[in-house]
């Protein structure tokens, strides 16, 4: 019984998910009693799973903490930035104090050939097909940041809701240049032309954890956080290119 009321919940979450952000991407293993289910930043979508099994639900930040409000059950929140984080805080979302576990910055990639010359967060984007993020994500309001500090005006033709979208325009040739997380730009290898941005290390979005209020697995949502902020965890995350929480 309790395994089927577990499925039960898993399976309400993804489909709230589902209704709530429809480019949500979710990982779904085989789930038991004792699995959490994990509401991520998609820019962890490829590191979390080597990190912990779980039913995971990837989006952009602002589009989790709206499902989370929206009533879906889920165990665990992760969020790309602490803006996000303290609105969850500030809702009474998330239970207990949230801990930092990583952090990751801003670069500039291209087609990997380039076909439109970008040289970097310069004017050679001002005739060019641009993509971020929507200024309500995380890596947006980054982008936003890091282009006031360089005194640029960014005129992106498309503003998505998740970084890896961003990516995959790029990826796919429909951009010719997008800001994206340099962890990105690591998962996409040789697909892409990679640019650092001066600045922007120095400006890194930090990634925050916490346990969901009425969580339907406290125990398992526990278990992950500890994973995610231990030794093992932390090792996996610098393997894929994230920074040590500050």
């Amino acid at each position: 019984m309790r395994r089927a009321a577990a499925v039960f919940l898993v399976a309400t979450a993804l489909a709230v998910s589902a209704c709530g952000s429809p480019a949500a991407e979710t990982t779904t293993s085989a789930v038991s009693s004792d699995q959490a289910v994990v509401f991520a930043a998609a820019s962890l979508s490829t590191v979390f799973p080597e990190i912990a099994e779980a039913s995971y639900s990837f989006d952009g930040s602002s589009g989790l903490l709206d499902q989370l409000s929206g009533g879906a059950p889920a165990d665990v929140f992760a969020s790309a930035d602490k803006a996000n984080m303290d609105k969850a805080v500030e809702a009474g979302l998330v239970d207990g104090a949230p801990v930092q576990f990583a952090t990751n910055h801003l670069v500039l990639v291209t087609p990997v050939d380039n076909p439109a010359g970008i040289t970097g967060l310069d004017s050679t984007l001002d005739d060019a097909k641009l993509v971020i993020c929507a200024p309500e994500v995380p890596c947006g309001a980054a982008s936003l940041r890091l282009a006031e500090a360089l005194g640029v005006e960014l005129t992106p033709v498309s503003e998505e809701s998740k970084v890896t979208d961003v990516l995959g325009k790029v990826t796919s040739g429909e951009a010719d240049a997008g800001l994206v997380y340099a962890t990105d730009a690591i998962t996409a290898g040789d697909a892409v032309e990679t640019m650092e941005v001066p600045g922007a290390e120095e400006d890194p979005n930090t990634y925050w954890i916490a346990r969901v209020t009425e969580a339907p697995h406290p125990e398992a949502a526990d278990a992950f956080i500890a994973t995610v902020t231990g030794e093992s965890g932390q090792a996996v995350l610098g393997s894929a290119g994230f920074g040590p929480a500050q």
